[in-house]
């Protein structure tokens, strides 16, 4: 065992030992004393993170399981989506999004013309993702029993248009929730296909999910931006990056304050993923006024109006309301 992974045993078998008593052996010629704010704070002991995935997600704020999601199972998310795209099965509240170079051309009812589906809680297919065992038992790592599925997702990142449009910015989940607290919230990525840095993989920033929530807005990119794709502002683009690269079934979590994106997709192929976000149903929501979110809940506004004749008395915090489905335990608050 290495002796990250044996400081870890000691933290986790020592926590109700006064601070003092908590310390590690001499690493690279330091000595680390671990007071309470050095406690694991964005994990709790279940039994099936080891002391390694436990201290690795403490320090970066993601996990790559591999081979979590089987290929039956992603088979028939795949042919729901293309179902969906077809316009074969129309799923309430369902929200179908194109990217901004395919949306100005002649739109086709097939899974060209879509770059993206939200909110699918209704579609019993492809909700079935969010509830699958064997995620539930690794989100519970990071929300505890009571789990709240609040915003699930199937990306289908198209070849790029040559606009480069087929890129996400760089961002903070929290950015979209009215949700609190951030460490209780977890986001379930799996990837539907092989994913490379060819056809546009995750990129993460690895520990900065132990920030702050940054300023977001529009970047300035020449060849336009898609919908709700607000990138952070003021983060160091010399910070090291990890490029996510992932095989069918693999499946990342990681905490919404982690900034990542996606580069663009340079294949002639579709680049699919399906995630989920979850959230412990102990969490609580917040007034977003006054805040860096108010960009983004203006924008939800509209939407929310123009799709539903709802006026300006909604709320982010309504729509979030709506919108979360208990997948596991007591819905206690959210």
């Amino acid at each position: 065992m290495s002796r990250a992974a044996e400081r870890l045993k000691l933290l986790i078998h020592h926590l109700d030992r006064p601070p003092a008593a908590l310390s590690a052996a001499p690493t690279s010629g330091q000595t680390f004393t671990h007071s309470h704010s050095h406690q694991l704070r964005y994990t709790f002991d279940t039994g099936l993170l080891t002391p390694e995935q436990r201290l690795s997600y403490e320090e970066n704020g993601f996990i790559l399981i591999k081979n979590l999601v089987s290929e039956n199972d992603i088979d028939k998310f795949r042919q729901e989506f293309e179902r969906i795209c077809r316009q074969e099965v129309k799923v309430p509240g369902l929200v179908v999004m194109r990217d901004v170079a395919i949306s100005k051309s002649e739109f086709i009812p097939d899974q060209k013309a879509v770059s993206k589906i939200q909110d699918f809680q209704e579609d019993p297919e492809l909700f079935q993702y969010c509830t699958l065992p064997q995620i539930l038992k690794y989100v519970e790592c990071f929300t505890g029993p009571n789990i709240m599925a609040m915003h699930t997702m199937l990306i289908n990142k198209p070849p790029d248009a040559g606009k480069k449009t087929s890129r996400h910015p760089m961002h903070q989940d929290l950015h979209y929730f009215s949700f609190r607290p951030a460490d209780r919230i977890v986001c379930a990525w799996t990837a539907m296909e092989k994913v490379s840095r060819q056809n546009g993989c995750l990129v993460v920033l690895p520990g900065t999910h132990t920030g702050t929530l940054q300023e977001h807005d529009y970047p300035e990119w020449e060849g336009g931006v898609n919908k709700m794709y607000h990138g952070v502002r003021g983060y160091n683009p010399q910070h090291p990056r990890v490029h996510l690269e992932m095989e069918k079934g693999d499946t990342v979590f990681f905490h919404p304050l982690l900034i990542h994106g996606s580069g663009m997709n340079q294949t002639q192929g579709f680049r699919k993923a399906i995630s989920c976000h979850y959230a412990s149903a102990d969490c609580y929501y917040i007034d977003v006024k006054g805040t860096t979110q108010e960009n983004i809940e203006k924008e939800v506004k509209e939407i929310a109006n123009k799709k539903y004749a709802m006026g300006d008395q909604i709320t982010l915090k309504d729509t979030w309301a709506l919108r979360g489905r208990l997948v596991q335990g007591v819905r206690t608050s959210l």
